[in-house]
């Protein structure tokens, strides 16, 4: 199941779909909350390098390599959400799961809006950083609408599918393997 998440979340960047709606948000969340261990971070990441090479190389529209220190926004923005995905292990209910998709998603806009400014398509000035931050708001719907849907998606899927196994095969912790 593990693996399936991170092909399905790859793939998903890959069809036409909004700027910046996406599943490697929430993607993050589930694995942080779901998955033993503190490697939680790669599994959002193994989605988005796979499907950055994918874009790469199919030359698709705003997929691909960039710029190295946009990237590193962009991946730490997602990496990040993986770690507030922990905060759900012990107590999820829908409030907390919608609140840390739109942590999440604030997240993200923070910190790779903040590698593009640092990349040098902005100058390098407070009225660079607001121009920058400012051009980026109209993306930010997106985000948060995209994270929203695919958490609720992924975590009701889930929720659904662990209240139908018996209680010995889960123990009511983290089932899928680090």
């Amino acid at each position: 199941m593990f693996y399936a998440l991170v092909i399905l979340a790859a793939a998903s960047r890959c069809f036409p779909h909004p700027p910046n709606f996406a599943c490697i948000g929430a993607l993050g969340l589930f694995a942080g909350c779901y998955l033993r261990g503190r490697l939680s971070p790669i599994v959002p990441l193994a989605a988005l390098l796979l499907s950055d090479l994918a874009g790469h190389w199919l030359e698709l529209p705003g997929m691909g390599f960039y710029s190295p220190i946009a990237m590193v926004g962009v991946y730490g923005g997602f990496a990040l959400a993986a770690s507030l995905g922990r905060l759900l292990q012990r107590q999820r209910g829908p409030f907390r799961v919608a609140a840390a998709a739109c942590g999440s998603a604030v997240i993200f806009f923070l910190l790779s809006n903040l590698g593009v400014w640092a990349s040098g398509m902005y100058p390098a000035t407070w009225e660079g950083l607001v121009a920058c931050y400012t051009a980026a708001l109209p993306f930010f719907r997106y985000t948060l609408a995209g994270d929203l849907v695919y958490t609720g998606v992924l975590f009701g899927a889930f929720e659904m599918v662990r209240l139908q196994l018996p209680q010995r095969l889960w123990g009511g912790k983290a089932i899928l393997p680090a």
